[in-house]
């Protein structure tokens, strides 16, 4: 059956429809692609957004995750009463909770980690475990523990295998009986590295008598797990557990929001939600813009059809809407197309997540009212987009339609022309006067052209500035390549102890304390890293990269933190020191410095055990080591009983660029998907749009002689002057894009700096020039099969 016999049983003007929508199939499957690719986007960022959100939820509250944790040196087991006791606390559990070096077969490095109490018999607890694989420990064996999954999947450890751990200087062989996963890990992070490291960070549950042994807390906890209940005030909490906990050592409760898996986990599903909130409507937008080009365009090349619908009897709401309908199924089809696109890549990015965030389970499920949002929002974007459009047609009268318009005025095009530039050949000058004859037509173009390489360049920036954040932070900031923590704060002098390790050629020291800072309402929980004056390994820098000296006396705070306690260079801050005595001083701010990474306070060292009134002492060293030696140092650092903790810089930046391609990389590479779609959708549209508006004048001109080549070079040298134009006007959009992608971006755990590379331009420019190149070819074959008796038959 032919495509004429199937249609008549439509209306007229619906079956001018669907010859309409045949016609500009091309034009309208690139418009419907761009609707696509942004409710893809939108159904993808928002679904998964729930998703996640709706997941982290369930899996916290099945498995009890504690609302407050609360530090402390050591407290008697008896305290649980009175913490129970206070008011909001639903459930309070106590716990040890230890950093241990991990030795594993096969890992020549000493590994960090932490190890944890679990009561001796499977129960209901506050951040209970999920066991994967294998069976609980036996309570009457001190030497079994569970493992972390992703930790065990890393070095493919399964039940029944051995690794050791150094337990409070001790080295003990310790047998694995299950691999659990916890939602305290969901996101399982050494302490102070940026990324994941499944290979370098293993997390073991042992039980609680055995672990009390070896730590020799027996009777006593160093940690206590909160669970509040609804509408509790956790502000007013955690200041009664530190009131209570303080003469026990205690470093300072802090809620969920700072548990470092959960910061993680949050910012990812802030990100996303940033995602879904700033690229779709943007890529709707464009296909508005789109949408409105074609149809205005064919509203004036159907000029004299829409006059003879109206003499005929047509309405004005009839005519329109017959228009209203292309511009629905066009946007429809985009949708449905969206929504299967937005479907596929969601289950895609559940996967990646699954691996990323260590869940029992995730499952990709947009809700309804998402399917409602791409429906209604398309509508209304595709609706606003044309609604000029439509009203040209309804405003149009009959007996000014069906008269054709007047032929373009071009004398004034030519004298400007010959002026300026009469060296220019024919061909060339039908283009600049064309051009000059319809300026906002051209800037249109333009406009859309420069709209598709700005997305181009939104969409793949972040990669350029994530590789700039590695290398300053690794290359410039930190430059050591291992950083060792202490047990507990040593001697400076035990630097020298350091020095003498094999291998290491320099070390410098650095203490760490916890602190709560306060200024004004203001307060923040970290850390004051404490440097000496001028560091060559783990320096500070200024906005150019040059090192900053620590002063004698003051803080120098990161922007970010800055910007969090709301004070600037020059103003008091008050520290509120959570060990050894402490004491509670007003500092001065002496200075602010640049950071992507983190919230963190400097100070000079020697200042800082004044602070704390203590002999010089320290936390941990930076090393820089002879690549030659670092088996022996390793083997050495494994066997120290003083070391808590070992990082090392070379594999945290492998982890970082493995990181930054598995997830990051993914987003990039389907963000620059849809936003290529979207140039060769552009520019495509341009490209059929004029060659339907200019057929009968291109017919022309082959009738009178000209050759195949030299009329499509009128059409397309136009195109590719308009193309040329619009690539700087791209790389302002692209780079305006970025900074307002940047500026949503800013978090506590990152900060992306507005870096877009030479490459990252080249490459939008490129897609768009072989968008280009490509619908140049598809229009090309157009003007050589054109029929010219046909085009020159038709009124215009």
């Amino acid at each position: 059956m032919s495509r004429a016999m199937w249609i008549d049983w439509l209306r007229p003007l619906d079956r001018k429809l669907v010859r309409d929508l045949w016609s500009i199939k091309g034009q309208a499957l690139a418009i419907a692609v761009v609707i696509g690719c942004g409710i893809g986007m939108y159904v993808m960022s928002k679904g998964m957004l729930v998703s996640l959100a709706e997941t982290r939820n369930a899996y916290y509250e099945r498995y009890r995750f504690a609302n407050i944790v609360a530090p402390v040196k050591r407290a008697p087991n008896a305290l649980l009463d009175e913490i129970t006791a206070l008011p909001g606390v639903r459930r309070a559990e106590t716990r040890i909770r230890a950093g241990v070096i991990l030795d594993v077969a096969g890992a020549a490095a000493p590994i960090t980690g932490e190890i944890q109490s679990l009561p001796p018999f499977p129960q209901p607890h506050i951040n209970d475990i999920v066991l994967h694989s294998g069976r609980y420990f036996d309570p009457q064996h001190e030497e079994e523990v569970l493992v972390l999954d992703a930790f065990a999947e890393a070095h493919q450890l399964e039940p029944g295998d051995h690794l050791y751990a150094i337990l409070n200087g001790t080295k003990k062989r310790l047998t694995i009986t299950g691999i659990v996963l916890s939602p305290e890990y969901v996101y399982a992070i050494s302490p102070g590295e940026i990324v994941p490291d499944k290979k370098r960070f293993g997390v073991l549950w042992m039980n609680r008598d055995g672990l009390a042994h070896a730590f020799d807390l027996d009777g006593a906890f160093n940690e206590a797990v909160i669970l509040t209940s609804a509408g509790t005030d956790e502000d007013a909490l955690i200041q009664r557990l530190d009131n209570l906990l303080k003469r026990y050592g205690a470093t300072g409760a802090y809620g969920r929001d700072q548990q470092i898996s959960d910061q993680f986990l949050t910012n990812e599903i802030n990100q996303l939600e940033t995602i879904g909130r700033i690229l779709p409507p943007i890529f709707l937008l464009v296909a508005a813009f789109l949408l409105n080009v074609v149809v205005g365009r064919l509203i004036d090349t159907e000029r004299e059809q829409i006059g003879l619908l109206k003499a005929f009897g047509y309405s004005n709401a009839a005519v329109a809407t017959h228009y209203l309908k292309m511009i629905g199924v066009i946007t429809l089809v985009g949708v449905v197309i969206g929504i299967l696109l937005g479907l596929w890549l969601g289950r895609g990015l559940a996967n990646m997540y699954q691996d990323f965030f260590k869940f029992p389970f995730l499952l990709f499920r947009p809700p309804p009212d998402v399917y409602l949002v791409s429906i209604g929002f398309s509508l209304l974007v595709a609706g606003v987009g044309t609604a000029s459009s439509v009203r040209r047609v309804m405003q149009l009268e009959p007996a000014i339609a069906m008269v054709p318009p007047p032929p373009p005025d071009y004398s004034r095009a030519a004298r400007w022309l010959e002026r300026i530039a009469p060296w220019v050949d024919q061909p060339s000058r039908m283009i600049l006067r064309h051009i000059y004859r319809w300026p906002k037509r051209a800037a249109m173009t333009v406009l859309g052209i420069g709209m598709s390489m700005g997305l181009l360049i939104g969409a793949s920036f972040s990669m350029d500035a994530m590789m700039f954040m590695v290398d300053i932070s690794f290359n410039v900031i930190d430059r050591q390549d291992v950083t060792v923590n202490f047990v507990e704060p040593r001697n400076k002098r035990a630097i020298q102890d350091v020095l003498h390790a094999p291998g290491v050629m320099t070390a410098e020291p650095f203490r760490a304390i916890p602190v709560v800072l306060r200024n004004g309402p203001n307060v923040r929980r970290e850390a004051i890293l404490g440097l000496e004056a001028e560091p060559d390994l783990g320096r500070i820098v200024d906005t150019e990269f040059r090192p900053v000296p620590l002063p004698e006396q003051g803080l120098i705070l990161s922007d970010k933190l800055a910007e969090l306690l709301e004070i600037g260079t020059g103003d008091l801050l008050r520290v509120e020191v959570r060990t050894g005595r402490r004491p509670e001083v007003d500092l001065m701010v002496s200075g602010i410095v640049k950071t992507y990474m983190g919230t963190t306070a400097y100070m000079h060292l020697d200042a800082l055990n004044r602070l704390l009134k203590e002999d010089s002492a320290i936390s941990g060293a930076y090393l820089l080591v002879d690549p030659d030696k670092t088996d022996a140092l390793y083997e050495s650092l494994k066997n120290t009983p003083v070391v808590a903790g070992v990082s090392l810089q070379e594999q945290a930046q492998n982890a970082f660029y493995e990181t930054l391609q598995d997830s990051l990389g993914t987003f990039v590479f389907f963000n620059t998907l849809f936003a290529g779609l979207i140039a060769v959708g552009v520019v495509y549209n341009n490209a059929r749009i004029s060659l339907s508006e200019r057929g009968r004048e291109l017919a022309s001109l082959r009738v009178l002689g000209l050759t195949r080549g030299e009329v499509s070079y009128i059409l397309l040298g136009e195109l590719a002057l308009l193309t040329l134009i619009a690539l700087p006007l791209g790389a302002l959009l692209g780079y305006l894009l970025a900074a307002l992608l940047v500026h949503s971006f800013d978090t506590e755990l990152f900060r992306i700096p507005l870096v877009i590379s030479d490459s990252t331009y080249g490459y939008a420019a490129l897609v768009v020039v072989l968008s280009a190149i490509g619908s140049g070819l598809l229009v090309r074959r157009r003007i050589d099969h054109l029929d010219l008796i046909a085009v020159l038959k038709t009124r215009e």
